[in-house]
């Protein structure tokens, strides 16, 4: 972790360390954590009873109407780099050098994150796989320095391969900040955040869909630092972050939808 204000503390609200827990059966601390582990089990015999409400699923897509669109290349799936070795040599990577990445690489990272490989009776299949079907990770991107793109805040729209311009301008050092002031978020050309609908998820799985989520980006991290190995770029994932922040930067609520993890990419030296 390399940070911004190096002497931050981190402290929980109103200066103080924050701690929730309670007393497990064996008299040992609970914390938030273990109670939501224990809680989410299934349990043979006593599996969450549900009617699927078909009138109320929700939307598969999220849409940005009014957002300009930034159409990208077709992505390319022929003659890559062998599987094997870019799981061989795929490492972490924190240093960037000071050059653009191309538009068709970003094309290629978003279409091996979530990209549509097929279409049966109006469904689209992605590259990552997603409990029940029910994609409830949205993609959204802080563009540094990417050719042909202009800095800003993007949402990716998959069934269409284009992007929602949301903001445009410069949102290295917002977005660092964000990233529990990390620098690798400032110097990268692409930073990848993750959110969840939750409802997509819960409108099937219940309180379980909180497992799921998480399970379902680390699907669609993975893709991306396995295609940034494959183009010769370098990445690194981010689950250290300010919520809030981030999701003041995407200006979404943080109940209905909320982040849930990041990937930065871009030139490694």
């Amino acid at each position: 972790m390399y940070a911004l204000f190096p002497g931050l503390t981190l402290l929980g609200q109103h200066g103080k360390a924050t701690r929730w827990f309670g007393m497990d059966k064996g008299g040992k601390e609970e914390g938030i954590g273990d109670r939501f582990q224990r809680e989410m089990k299934y349990q043979r015999g006593r599996l969450p009873a549900w009617h699927l409400d078909w009138a109320r699923k929700p939307e598969t897509y999220k849409r940005y109407p009014a957002a300009p669109s930034v159409q990208l290349d077709t992505p390319q799936t022929d003659d890559g780099a062998p599987l094997w070795d870019v799981l061989k040599r795929r490492r972490s990577v924190r240093h960037f050098k000071a050059e653009p990445m191309t538009k068709t690489d970003l094309s290629q990272l978003l279409w091996a994150a979530q990209g549509i490989t097929k279409v049966v009776h109006g469904a689209g299949f992605r590259t990552a796989p997603s409990a029940g079907a029910l994609y409830p990770v949205e993609t959204y991107l802080v563009v540094n320095s990417v050719t042909e793109i202009e800095s800003g805040i993007y949402h990716y729209a998959v069934d269409r391969h284009e992007l929602d311009q949301l903001r445009a301008g410069d949102f290295r050092m917002a977005v660092a900040q964000a990233a529990l002031d990390q620098e690798m978020a400032y110097h990268a050309n692409v930073v990848f955040i993750w959110t969840a609908l939750f409802e997509r998820s819960k409108w099937k799985y219940q309180q379980r869909a909180y497992r799921y989520v998480y399970l379902d980006a680390g699907h669609i991290a993975q893709n991306v630092a396995l295609a940034a190995v494959a183009l010769d770029l370098g990445s690194c994932q981010i689950a250290a972050l300010y919520d809030d922040e981030v999701n003041a930067l995407l200006d979404i609520d943080g109940v209905e939808e909320s982040v849930l993890y990041m990937t930065v990419v871009g030139n490694g030296e």
